[in-house]
């Protein structure tokens, strides 16, 4: 029997760490791209001990334009790319007027560019086997506009959007997409959303990346779309749809400035 294989970015912490745990765990060989080679070569390290399974490391900065055609040029001699899991990603916060374009820039390539243009080169080989499943990273900031972090919320709006149009389209074909939408998670996505707080000051709706990536790969198993963990998460997502999107924006703001303003 031919052993699949499973491509994780931002593999080497948080939820990209837990989904590729599940992964390998379900007897697949790992491919896991990240930028932080120390912590790929320790994830690598702990799997090795416990797991048979290969696992392949590939230290990629995903925020730069040819990033995705460089993974594709590297893993294509490896075999079929079974499932494919977009994760990686960071988020930034303060006035858009004031951010710093560089870090945005990179934020709009990793999360947009190099997520759309992965899954554009790993696709057609899924569709010619009738067989396949990606999991996109959305979040619960897909679903309305976020003031003080304007552009994660964008991105992450078009990582839900893009997959569920493609997830239509693929009706049929054997092939799945799934965007996971979690709240706020404990991971060190926090520590690099603002230099002047580290974590959410607000943490009751705080939620275990471990339980997070459960869901998120249940979901991914069954072909599900759209995967919402946390049942006040799912309650949150729907707010939009019985309140302007004015209220909703200011109600996001408020949530911010008291979130993560120092």
């Amino acid at each position: 029997m031919m052993t699949k294989i499973a491509l994780v970015t931002g593999a080497a912490s948080g939820l990209g760490y837990e989904l590729a745990l599940l992964l390998i765990k379900d007897g697949y060989d790992l491919v896991l791209v990240d930028i932080d080679e120390s912590k790929l070569k320790e994830v690598k390290q702990l799997f090795n001990k416990e797991f048979k399974n290969e696992v392949n490391l590939l230290v990629k900065d995903l925020s730069k334009p040819d990033a995705a055609q460089d993974i594709y040029d590297e893993v294509k001699d490896l075999g079929a790319i079974d499932v494919l899991v977009n994760n990686a990603g960071f988020g930034l916060f303060g006035t858009f007027a004031n951010t710093d374009w560089k870090r945005e820039s990179d934020m709009l390539h990793l999360h947009i560019l190099t997520t759309t243009h992965l899954t554009k080169l790993i696709l057609p080989e899924m569709i010619s086997r009738k067989s396949g499943k990606i999991l996109n990273i959305s979040s619960l900031a897909a679903f309305q506009p976020g003031p003080l972090m304007s552009m994660y919320y964008a991105s992450k709006s078009y990582i839900l959007s893009f997959s569920e149009a493609i997830a239509n389209e693929l009706k049929g074909t054997g092939v799945t997409v799934t965007a996971l939408c979690p709240g706020p998670t404990k991971t060190l996505f926090q520590e690099t959303v603002s230099s002047d707080c580290s974590e959410n000051k607000i943490s009751f709706n705080m939620a275990c990346a471990t339980d997070v990536a459960l869901y998120g790969y249940n979901a991914m198993k069954k072909g599900k779309t759209v995967a919402i963990p946390g049942a006040f998460n799912k309650l949150l997502s729907t707010i939009p749809r019985f309140i302007s999107r004015n209220m909703a924006t200011r109600i996001v703001r408020n949530i911010q400035e008291k979130n993560r303003a120092s």
